[in-house]
């Protein structure tokens, strides 16, 4: 997989503007227009693709992927696909073991991918992400909350709360623990992209 064109790099930064948080559309178009930082993975370094649940992590790999033209991959379908186990059922019956599988999992994977990782992963691995470009994708509480209340087919974490309270206190836990963890915002992520010589 080759880096795309100058053109073909704008295209795509373009669509992963129109594919995160509609909430968060505006302010990001704002912040590529501005200076700032211009991060770019160097060598072999994986790509990590974080952050919250519904974020739009799985919808962003393919396009991630393209702009780097580096092979995108999932890691919760590696996870499937390794272990022949559903997640839903794995993380509701055993995730202290779904947890340990995520974090070798990720250690085995190619290294100069591209990876999409759970919602959890950043919260509860931070430390096996060191050495990797650890990429977060933004997503506000609103939206977070609309589209895992939506989505009937994700498995609850903490059953014994009500859905709303799982939603509240898991969101405001794991932005604390986010904000501990050095990370890459995709405002300056997709800055660096522009700002690439023509190859």
């Amino acid at each position: 997989m080759s880096a795309p064109s100058v053109e073909a790099r704008r295209l795509l930064v373009s669509q992963v503007v129109a594919s995160v948080d509609p909430r968060l559309q505006q302010a990001l178009q704002g912040a590529l227009a501005s200076p700032g930082p211009c991060p770019h993975p160097v060598g072999a370094q994986t790509v990590v693709i974080a952050g919250h649940r519904a974020a739009g992590k799985t919808r962003l790999l393919p396009l991630v992927s393209k702009l780097l033209g580096r092979p995108g991959l999932d890691l919760d379908a590696e996870l499937e696909r390794r272990h022949g186990r559903p997640l839903r059922t794995w993380v509701a019956e055993s995730p202290t073991t779904f947890r340990a599988a995520e974090r070798e999992t990720l250690g085995l994977l190619p290294p100069g991918s591209v990876v999409a990782v759970g919602g959890g992963f950043l919260s509860h691995h931070p430390e096996a992400l060191a050495g990797h470009f650890t990429l977060v994708v933004p997503v506000t509480f609103d939206t977070y909350r609309e589209r895992l209340t939506a989505d009937t087919t994700r498995p609850r974490l903490r059953t014994d709360v009500s859905l709303e309270e799982e939603l509240h206190s898991l969101f405001h836990e794991r932005e604390a623990l986010h904000a501990r963890v050095p990370t890459i915002s995709l405002a300056d992520f997709l800055r660096g992209c522009l700002a690439q010589e023509p190859e």
